[in-house]
This record gives C-alpha cells, structure tokens and sequence, in this order.
C-alpha cells in the first residue's frame, strides 16, 4: 500500500499551516489499528489539509492514496475516507462552476475524481451503509456518462431500504441535472414527476421529488408545488421515522478541559456553532434546500414553516424554529406571523425547543415586538415553576431558554427581564449574558450601573481572557449614560493601558467620548493617548478628547496628521470627528475633496459625509455623487450613506430613486446584513421618501 507515496516531494508544498511535509504520516495514521490516532490525523487532514474546504496541490496530490485507503476493505472508518474523498472533489468542482476561478490544484482534483468513477459506482454498493451513505452525493457530480449515473441512482433508490439514502440519491439525481442540464435536466425531471405521484413511495422521497424538481426549475414553481409540499409534510407527520432508523451514532466528546483559558464568550459562540451543525430530522436539509430555492417568496416559505411548525415530532419543530430564524435575518418582510408561531413554542413540553424558540426571538429581537407579552408570560411562568433563581438553574435546555428569552424581553427595552438580569449580575453566573443587554434597560439604571460597575472591577485586566467581558461591561455602562460610572471607567482606561490591552482602553475611551464634558477627570489621560502608537488607540483619544473638551483648535492638528495618513480606519475615523466638529473645520475641506477619489469606500463614504457637515450646500453635488456611487458599489455602506442624507434635507432629493430601489430588495441589506441595522435603513429610507417627495 501507498506505492509512490514517497516519491513526492511533500516538503514542496504547502498546506493552511505551512508545509506538507506531514501528509505521508498522516495518510498512513488514518489506516492505523489506534482510534484515537486516527481521530487526530482525520483532524489535521481536515483542518490542514482540506481547511475549511480549500483544496491545495498537496490535497490534490493525496488523492490517489486516499482512494487506496477507501478501497481497501481492511481499512477501519473506511466511511470518514469516502466523506473526505467526495470534499475534496465537491469543494474543487465548486470551484471550478463557480465565479472565482479555479487553480490548477481544483482542476486535477475534479479530474481524479471523475477518472475514479467506477470506484465511486462500487462503493455505492458497498455493504458499510456509511460508506454508501457519503458516496452517493459523488454520484451526481463525478459520472459524466448521464445514461450510466441514471441509471445508478435509480437502482439505488430502489435497493437503498433507508430514508437518508433515498433523499441523497434525489439529491445526486438533481446534481446531476443542474451540472449537465442539457444531457440530463430532461429526464430527471420526468422521474421526480413520476417520483412525486406514486402514492406507494414513501412520503419523504415523495417531497424530495417536489423539492429537487423546483430546484431544477425554480421558474416553473407556482402554488401547486407549495400546496403539494404542504400535503407531504401532513402525511409525513402520521409516518415519522424515528431518530434511530436515520441518525448516525453520537460521536464520542473530545479531551475535557478543551475550553480552559478561553472567554466564555467565544466558548458560547462554538456551543452554537456544533448545536447548528445537528439536526433532529431526516428532511431537514432536504427542506432548507426547499427554502433556498424558494428564496425571496417570503409569504410561500412562511406558509410552508408554519406546517413544518405544527408537526407532532418535537426534532422537526426544532429544525423548523431554526430554518424561520434564518429566514427573519435573511430576508426582508412582514414576519409578524412568523414570529408569533415561534413565540407559540415558548411553552413546548420540550425545554429544548422552547429553547430553541427562546433564541430565535432573540437573535431576531429587532422585530420581535410581536413576541413580546409571550416572552414575559414564558418568564414569568419559569418563575412561578422553578423560582426566582432559574437564571442559575443546572438543566441545560431549562436554563437556555430562560437566559435567551430574558435577554430577547430586554432588547425589547422590558422591565420584566430585571430580575434575572439583576440575578445575574449578583451571582456572577453567565453575568456576560446579562452584561450583553443590560444597556437596553435605561429605566433601571439605578440598580444595574452599580452592579456593573462591580462586575467591571472584579475583571483581572492581567490577563486577556476578561477583554471582551471588559468590553462589555463599558458597552452597557456608556449606553445607560449614568455619570456616577465615569469613575470606575477611567480606572478601567488607566489599567487597560498599563497592560497594553488596546482593545478595553479603546472602549474606554468611547464610553468616555459619550459621556462627554463631565468626562474632564480623564483629560490627562486622554491627552497622553493621543501620541499612542496603537493604531486604534490614537483616533478613539483624538475622538474623546473632542467630545470632552469641545476645543476644535486642541484636536484639529492631530486629525489632520490622521487624515493626512495612509490608513483607511484612521482617516475614516478622523472624518467622523471633523463632522461632529462642523463649519469650524473649514480649513480640512481641501483636504477631504481630494479623499473623495480615494480607492477605498469606507473612506470615501466618511469623507463625504465631513464634507457635508462643514460645508453644507455647497459641496452637496460632490458629496452625493460620492455617496451614491458608494452605496451602489457596497450595499454594506448604506446605514452611512443614509444616516447622512437623512441630514441633507432638500438637497438630498436626487437620491430618491436609489432610495426606492433600496427598499426594492428583498433581502437584508446594510452594515453586517444584519437584522437592526436593516430594519433602521428601510425606517429611514421610507421617512426620507416621505419627506422629500412632500416638499
């Protein structure tokens, strides 16, 4: 076995982490007799070798071992090969169809793959239903002989006797079509047809059938595709199949203590990372496919998860929470009733999936309104059951769903989330929850500011784990606004610098900058920052120290030197104070007419901005121009380009058909595409129509 491995110079190439001199030995680990060797070679392959899907000359070059791997039925996880195998030339062919070209590494990957056809043909017929199971979406992609792949994937279906199989083999079948659709659309769509009528297939492949065909030919989706989807999802429901006829095992946990010395923060953020990976349905991603395809049909998707969300099986009504949540943030619409059919499974019997419910409303709180007495009854309720301490509570899926649906209740700006907040905060216990939306509840400022005032102080600045919870903590003080924290802020300021923790002294000193004149305490320390070598650091002390001291002749020489530099954050930076300044910064207008060609539009943007800010009408046909351009070129910078317009007036009555078109799109749109910014930029673009069409 590996004939010719070492005949390749691996010290040539490079994987994701440097060299390939290691692939030998780990192609040789994955076929050895010690499962936990094998675990971590399959790992570093994964994580070096093919990261995060990339596919590099050595990955390419590994191929032909692997194939020698998988075929050989000695060989143990022999399954985990094939998976990795169909990667590597799934991750290349997309490469190759997609718009961003393909290297030469790409291309022979594609071509190894598809010279291995029969290999591929075989292993769909290997007696392992893993191994048949990771094959089958090679099938689709790796067969250019259509006849040939037809008439494979049809065979399969017929002697595949579990649902995951048949679904993948429906899958592969529509692959195939959209990859060859000349060779190949024709027939596969008379077979989902014929599929999707026969009352004596399983109700599952039925709706695979209806799913691939619209994928094939979203154009031809009308009502009777929803309609029919709706009807299989019914009869589905009298036919579950239970977890064990279609999940694979749990795998085993890795090493304890993996998570030592990480912020829980990011330790959170990879707990949700492995619990979005799973799913509780076999249909599941057969029905994200459905959504995908349906897109921007808002009102059909919507129609289609409030069947998914009456089903009797409580995985299926999990999947289908999460699949509404990735609809609210993705797509712009009413979602009114989408979020009252969530908010109706905070009382699930399943603490998991009122769980789920509970996280979906907070993810998507920006809209959440509807939801807003069914978040406080879901609390109120777990107060009267479990007591005023259930924040702390050990039952994972009970505590989740009480901590996110006190969180989604006090993004809602609801005095009803104060208790677990105030509960959170005393006891220390996942108190970097509570800290997250405590600035969201100005009302009871007089009980959190103190308290997280605390929280801030206990923080050992020594060490970095406590940065982002640092963070955090000045986030919330500086959105509550309550002057008796400016002390314990200026503390925080003198200790992050003292330990070079740019990050909290940068937050800091925006919490400072907002606080304004009553900051002056920490003018000394402001003014020595402005020298500071931090990049960030710099532009935030020269920002404070405007905010502060309001003296335009103090700042103006440091915002020059930063708008004369190099650095786009600093010259974006500086433009953003020169606008707060105004008309006394008269003398940067030469200055900022010359940004506006600027290559970068996080710069040009900012720019235009100052220059409308300081000189008013006269440079409004230069500023919308540049604003304009920017927003049609990134959509990202639309929160900016509108924030300004909305103080242009009159003079902003050209961009009305661009501010027409912006509401045009249907989906998320603005910084980060997210839900809140979002939601402000359509607010603001339909006041401005207003406005401007009425004078």
């Amino acid at each position: 076995m590996f004939s010719g491995l070492h005949d390749i110079d691996w010290s040539s190439m490079e994987h994701a982490y440097g060299s390939a001199d290691e692939v030998p030995a780990l192609l040789r680990a994955l076929r050895s007799s010690d499962a936990e060797e094998r675990r971590k070679a399959l790992g570093r392959f994964h994580g070096a070798v093919h990261h995060q899907g990339d596919v590099y000359p050595c990955t390419t070059a590994s191929l032909p071992f692997l194939f020698e791997l998988a075929d050989d039925v000695t060989t143990p996880d022999r399954a985990d090969i094939v998976e990795l195998l169909v990667s590597i030339g799934s991750e290349a062919l997309g490469r190759c169809d997609g718009p961003y070209g393909a290297s030469e590494a790409h291309v022979e990957a594609v071509a190894a793959m598809r010279s291995r056809a029969e290999t591929l043909i075989r292993f769909a017929g290997d007696p392992d239903v893993r191994v048949r199971r990771a094959v089958i979406p090679g099938l689709g992609s790796f067969i250019d002989d259509v006849d040939r792949a037809s008439t494979v994937l049809r065979d399969r279906l017929s002697a595949e006797p579990g649902i995951v199989e048949q679904l993948l083999v429906t899958e592969a079948m529509a692959a195939m079509a959209l990859r060859l659709p000349e060779r190949a659309e024709a027939q596969a769509m008379a077979w989902f047809a014929e599929l999707a009528a026969d009352r004596a297939v399983a109700p599952q492949i039925r709706l695979a059938a209806v799913v691939q065909r619209a994928r094939c030919g979203p154009d031809r989706i009308g009502d009777d595709t929803i309609a029919a989807a709706i009807g299989l999802l019914r009869e589905m429901d009298d036919a579950a199949v239970p977890p064990e006829a279609w999940s694979d095992p749990p795998r085993p946990p890795g090493p304890a203590g993996s998570n030592d010395g990480a912020p829980p923060q990011i330790v959170a953020a990879f707990e949700d990372l492995e619990r979005r990976s799973r799913v509780h349905s076999p249909t599941t991603d057969l029905l994200r496919t459905f959504h995908r395809t349906l897109a921007a049909r808002v009102p059909q998707r919507t129609a289609l998860l409030a069947e998914q969300l009456r089903s009797h099986d409580a995985g299926s009504r999990l999947d289908a929470i999460r699949i509404s949540a990735e609809l609210m943030k993705s797509w712009r619409g009413d979602h009114t009733r989408l979020v009252t059919l969530v908010a109706g499974h905070l009382n699930a019997s399943h603490h998991q999936v009122a769980a789920e419910a509970a996280a979906a409303l907070n993810a998507c709180h920006a809209i959440a309104e509807p939801a807003r007495e069914a978040l406080a009854a879901h609390v109120a309720a777990q107060y009267a059951t479990y007591g005023p301490d259930v924040w702390l509570t050990p039952q994972v899926h009970l505590r989740r769903s009480h901590q996110e649906a006190v969180q989604a209740l006090a993004c809602l700006g609801d005095e009803r989330a104060v208790p677990s907040i105030l509960t959170a905060l005393d006891s220390g216990n996942d108190a970097w929850r509570a800290v997250q939306v405590a600035g969201a509840l100005p009302q009871a400022a007089d009980q959190l500011v103190p308290r997280l005032c605390d929280h801030l102080r206990s923080l050992d600045l020594t060490q970095s784990l406590w940065e982002m919870s640092a963070r955090s903590d000045l986030a919330a003080l500086t959105a509550l606004g309550d002057g008796s924290a400016i002390g314990v802020i200026i503390e925080t300021l003198a200790t992050a610098v003292a330990h070079e923790l740019w990050s909290v002294a940068c937050s800091a000193l925006k919490a400072l900058r907002a606080f304004g004149p009553s900051a002056a305490p920490a003018l000394q320390t402001i003014r020595s920052l402005i020298t500071a070598s931090d990049p960030q650091v710099h532009p935030a002390a020269v920002a404070a120290l405007w905010a502060v001291t309001g003296d335009p002749d103090e700042v103006m020489q440091p915002l020059l030197d930063l708008l004369g530099g190099s650095s786009p954050f600093r010259i974006k930076e500086a433009a953003a104070v020169l606008a707060e300044i105004g008309p006394p910064a008269q003398g940067v207008l030469p200055r900022l007419r010359d940004l506006l060609t600027h290559s970068d539009e996080w710069v040009r943007v900012p720019c235009a901005t100052a220059l409308w800010d300081i000189g008013g009408d006269a440079e409004s046909p230069a500023v919308l121009d540049t604003l304009l351009q920017a927003w049609e070129q990134n959509s990202a910078t639309a929160d900016l380009v509108v924030a300004c317009l909305d103080r242009m007036g009159p003079a902003a009555r050209p961009a009305l058909p661009q501010l027409r078109s912006e509401l045009r799109h249907p989906q998320r749109r603005g910084r980060y595409n997210s839900i809140d910014n979002d939601e402000k930029l359509q607010e603001i673009s339909r006041t401005l129509i207003e406005r401007l069409t009425a004078d």
